[in-house]
């Protein structure tokens, strides 16, 4: 377990309700409390063990995330030793890049995602999200999070990547595992090994057959185009698949199970959302309980935050979920409010490396929770069978068996 350093700024005679720690299971399970104690006695808090300095108010979030000056990707976004460093540009692409470099990289495939090419796949969509319940609308219990919320958004990027359909199953199975650690650890486990390995042969073999017949996808739009006059390499497309494939999936589909967990802690939001509300559901879960926890950068010079002279070099994790639940910009943040004014959420970060594919996960999630509202009337969830995943990243669930009530009339969303 990590320890805590007040800030000299706030000297405050006060133990944490339990120390921060991304990789611990007890954090994952519920790290609000936590957060609020940070926010209040250690907006800047010092785990000496991992060495890291922690940001966890609002405003100091954002400043972390707008200001690429100062607080740097140059060493990755990730906490987890295999992943930080200056060679973490072969696994992140140009996540672990800076401007200008990070946007003539992302600037490639930008065009892709933007609200008006995003908004074009509204009913393929669409299209997907039925194709995954068909086989659940005979059912009265069924793995939510497995069955349906992680399949759809995996589905929609394979597709968009050009990833062949009898391939998305296994290519959802393995970024599930790839991110899981064990309790306390930053080291990967087998599996996660096992998992990066076959994606990482997987991505290679794909990469190279799109070099042999380009399509109408991401990935060729990748190997075709060029940097300065230079184009990417196989591992630096194998690298992009690796982010468009973890990062799409991970929080998109977890995200798309939070809010299901909460609508069965919550009868109201359950009710509302399932009978047309489903873009506030969406949106006060990522204000409320995102999938996306932290973020990792490099100070790039000796600065001062809170009243501590902190040195060039220094790691800092950046919690945007602990900053939506800031009393200073959302009042009474504990609460989970349909009717809330959501624009201020930092879920999908700031700046620069504002997340490319947003307005794709917000459509996503949006049709998720539609079409499913429209067959189902009501549902309970079996949370002693529910099983979170375990990322120092991302908070979601792996299993959330639930059972439910079919609507005696279907609806018809979208129509």
């Amino acid at each position: 377990m990590g320890t805590n350093s007040l800030t000299k700024q706030e000297d405050v005679a006060v133990a944490p309700i339990r120390a921060y720690d991304p990789f611990d299971y007890e954090i994952h399970a519920d790290p609000y409390p936590t957060y609020a104690w940070m926010r209040e006695h250690a907006p800047l808090y010092r785990n000496d063990e991992r060495d890291f300095w922690a940001v966890s108010r609002y405003a100091d979030v954002k400043d972390v995330l707008r200001n690429a000056s100062l607080f740097s990707n140059r060493n990755g976004i990730s906490l987890e030793p295999e992943l930080w460093g200056p060679e973490a540009v072969k696994t992140s692409l140009f996540l672990a890049m800076d401007p200008p470099e990070h946007g003539a990289h992302r600037g490639l495939v930008g065009s892709m995602f933007t609200p008006s090419r995003v908004s074009a796949l509204e009913q393929r969509i669409r299209d997907l999200a039925r194709e995954r319940l068909e086989p659940l609308r005979e059912l009265e219990r069924f793995d939510f999070a497995a069955d349906y919320a992680a399949g759809l958004p995996n589905d929609v990027l394979c597709e968009m990547l050009g990833v062949p359909a009898d391939d998305w199953d296994q290519i959802r199975a393995d970024t599930d595992q790839l991110n899981q650690r064990a309790d306390g650890s930053e080291e990967r486990g087998p599996n996660s090994v096992a998992a990066a390995l076959r994606l990482a042969d997987y991505f290679l073999d794909l990469v190279k057959h799109m070099r042999r017949h380009p399509g109408d996808n991401v990935t060729t739009t990748m190997i075709e185009s060029d940097v300065k006059g230079r184009k990417h390499t196989d591992p630096e497309i194998v690298a992009f698949l690796f982010l468009m494939i973890s990062a799409g999936n991970e929080s998109t589909g977890k995200t798309i199970g939070n809010a299901w967990y909460h609508g069965w802690l919550l009868p109201d939001v359950q009710r509302q959302g399932l009978d047309g509300r489903a873009d506030d559901w969406v949106k006060e879960t990522l204000r409320y309980d995102s999938a996306s926890q932290m973020t990792a950068r490099t100070l790039t010079r000796d600065t001062v935050i809170h009243g501590v002279d902190l040195k060039a070099g220094a790691r800092i994790a950046a919690l945007p979920a602990s900053g939506n639940r800031d009393e200073r910009v959302f009042p009474h943040a504990d609460r989970f409010d349909l009717d809330r004014d959501t624009s201020q959420l930092i879920s999908y970060g700031r700046g620069p490396h504002h997340c490319l594919g947003s307005a794709l996960a917000n459509l996503e999630m949006r049709i998720a929770l539609e079409e499913i509202g429209a067959i189902v009337d009501s549902y309970e969830i079996d949370f002693e069978n529910s099983r979170r995943v375990h990322s120092p990243h991302q908070r979601g669930f792996a299993a959330l068996p639930c059972t439910v009530h079919h609507r005696a009339r279907p609806l018809t969303p979208g129509a």
